[in-house]
């Protein structure tokens, strides 16, 4: 089994960050660049099977192959995964969703510049700071979201899906389309790492595509 991760692709929040105030995270869309780099991905990711799998022409593969999309719930990440999903074609067999996947909840501080944060949040902000500063900020939780450790617990219970995905139904190949913090502890948890190297290890880039090979 090979899971691919891939970031979606850049986001209209990504390129104005003032979006975040007046449209909820879950809903925020690719940019025009973003859809660019969801179809490059979706070529390089064609490209790369078809090789790997010897297929007589790019619209065969073999008997029995079977292809699983999961994707998180989020608008840039589906749209990602549509866009990938159009350049696969019929090498996808099948294609879910799971909550498990989305982006870290920052709660309170949701769609607030940070700047702007110790002045409309400040007592929040002192803690939280504080929590960071002494601890790091793998640990320290978000006023009514989430820490990065949490990220990394409710990923791991995402784990056995794929090994279900695996040993019941056969699946050869998992793509699953995500966000940076959430990649960064799928593999920190699947890989047995630390939350040092979480916290040294930047968020890929956009659509990069990152193999874990089983």
């Amino acid at each position: 089994m090979n899971i691919y991760l891939i970031r979606h692709g850049e986001s209209q929040g990504n390129v104005d960050a003032s979006l975040y105030g007046n449209v909820a995270d879950h809903a925020i869309p690719l940019s025009d660049t973003g859809r660019e780099q969801a179809r490059g991905a979706g070529m390089a990711l064609r490209d790369y099977l078809d090789a790997r799998k010897k297929w007589p022409t790019s619209d065969a593969k073999p008997l029995g192959y079977h292809l699983r999309m999961w994707v998180s719930p989020y608008v840039r990440a589906r749209q990602t995964a549509d866009l990938i999903g159009e350049q696969l074609g019929t090498r996808v067999t099948s294609r879910h969703e799971n909550v498990l996947l989305s982006e870290q909840q920052f709660g309170l501080f949701d769609g607030v510049p940070d700047e702007e944060l110790p002045t409309r949040y400040p007592d929040q902000w002192e803690y939280y700071d504080l929590l960071s500063r002494f601890h790091g900020r793998f640990w320290a939780k978000m006023p009514m979201g989430e820490s990065r450790f949490d990220v990394a617990r409710r990923t791991q219970q995402f784990f056995s899906i794929p090994h279900r995905d695996k040993d019941q139904h056969g699946i050869d190949d998992i793509v699953i389309v995500s966000h940076g913090v959430t990649i960064r502890a799928f593999v920190m948890m699947w890989c047995h790492k630390t939350p040092d190297w979480f916290e040294e290890e930047r968020n890929p880039k956009n659509c990069a595509i990152r193999l874990i090979d089983e």
